[in-house]
């Protein structure tokens, strides 16, 4: 998931380029959406991680 997220971070930084070099202010706000989502990815795809972590170790705990 973090790719996706890498995918859109990237992809909104380049649309606030492009409408700071247009004037196009729809455009960089675009492109504030699109990073935030990208963080957003990002961000769930840690959780889902962290919370495998803890289930596998509360997992592993348990078999002790």
């Amino acid at each position: 998931m973090g790719d996706k997220g890498a995918m859109d971070k990237m992809k909104g930084k380049a649309k606030q380029k492009a409408g700071k070099i247009m004037g196009d202010e729809r455009l960089k706000s675009e492109g504030r959406t699109d990073e935030a989502k990208g963080k957003a990815k990002n961000a769930m795809g840690n959780a889902k991680e962290n919370a495998q972590g803890m289930k596998d170790s509360l997992r592993s705990k348990g078999r002790s």
